[in-house]
């Protein structure tokens, strides 16, 4: 079983930045396609990130590319998101999923593809 520990969020004005981390126990970090998703209120969870396991391809939903950043540090079984210019739009809780090559299908934007899931961090953008 591996657990998935997000933290970073917080309450930010618009126009400011956070970085989320998710550690991630067990031995087989460097071999899982890693993801940021995020459920909003009263909204469906959808896709923001994810990242091969070699951190060489990255992958990104259209309302955050350009302004959010995944990325992953092997060493340390961690994947990141930082996030600038935030927008009222981006208050949601941020999970991080990890995908197992057992079942990784290369549809990155899929929470179905994801075997493990993180409790979530809760990112409020105030106007």
């Amino acid at each position: 079983q591996v657990q998935l520990v997000e933290s970073g969020g917080g309450l930010v004005q618009a126009g400011g930045f956070l970085r989320l981390s998710c550690v991630a126990s067990g031995r087989a970090f460097s071999s899982y396609t890693m993801a940021w998703f995020r459920q909003g209120p009263v909204k469906e969870r959808e896709f923001a990130a994810a990242i091969s396991w070699s951190g060489t391809s990255a992958y990104y939903a259209d309302s955050v590319k350009g302004r959010f950043t995944i990325s992953r540090n092997n060493a340390k079984n961690t994947v990141f998101l930082q996030m600038n210019s935030l927008k009222p739009e981006d208050t949601a809780v941020y999970y991080c999923a990890a995908a197992t090559l057992r079942n990784y299908t290369g549809n990155y934007a899929w929470p179905g593809e994801y075997d493990y899931w993180g409790q979530g961090t809760q990112v409020t953008v105030s106007s």
